[in-house]
C-alpha cells in the first residue's frame, strides 16, 4: 500500500534505515573508511536524517513515497521539484522484499500519485535492474548523463524520464 509523506512528523526512520541499509553501508565504508562499521553506518544514517530534516523537507512539493506490506515499509523513494516536474531518487527495496514487485509497485503508485506530471530519474548505467524496472513502467532514456539539483553532472548515470 502507497504511503505518501510530505513532511517529518510521520516519517518511520528506523523503518526508512531498514530499505535503506544497503546504501548506508556502502556510503559509511567510502565516506569513513577509517572508522569502525558500526560507527560509520551511525553517522551515514545521522547524515541521511539531517539532510531530510534540513533540506529535503523544506522543500516544497517534496515528498517521501513509502510502499508497506502487513503493515511493514519494504520500498522507498523520494520526490523533489526539478525542471518542468520531479525528481524520484533514492528508489530502494530492502534486500530481503526484492524480486517480489514492490518497487514496481511503488513506481506504478507514485506515477498515478504524480498524474500529469513529468517525471525524471536518475539511473547508474550498470544498474540492470532500475532500468528495466524504470522502462517497464514507462521511462525512456533522456540523457547519457545526470544531472543533479545542486547543478552536479555524474557520467556514470544517465536520465530517464515519464512523460504524460
Amino acid at each position: 500500500m502507497l504511503k505518501i509523506l510530505e513532511n517529518r512528523n510521520n516519517l518511520p526512520f528506523s523503518a526508512l534505515m531498514e530499505v535503506y541499509e544497503e546504501s548506508n553501508r556502502k556510503t559509511a565504508q567510502e565516506e569513513w573508511p577509517d572508522l569502525p562499521e558500526g560507527f560509520a553506518l551511525q553517522q551515514a544514517e545521522q547524515d541521511f536524517y539531517h539532510y531530510l530534516r534540513d533540506v529535503f523537507f523544506k522543500t516544497a512539493s517534496g515528498f517521501y513515497a513509502l510502499w508497506e506490506v502487513q503493515g511493514k515499509v519494504v520500498s522507498a523513494v523520494r520526490a523533489e521539484p526539478y525542471r518542468d516536474g520531479l525528481l524520484l531518487e533514492a528508489l530502494e527495496t530492502a534486500p530481503a522484499h526484492r524480486r517480489k514487485g514492490y518497487g514496481r509497485a511503488l513506481m506504478l503508485a507514485v506515477l498515478e500519485h504524480t498524474a500529469g506530471t513529468t517525471i525524471y530519474s536518475h539511473i547508474e548505467k550498470r544498474n540492470e535492474p532500475s532500468i528495466q524496472l524504470h522502462t517497464a513502467c514507462g521511462f525512456v532514456k533522456e540523457e547519457d548523463f545526470a544531472v543533479y539539483i545542486d547543478g552536479s553532472v555524474n557520467y556514470r548515470g544517465s536520465t530517464y524520464c515519464h512523460r504524460r
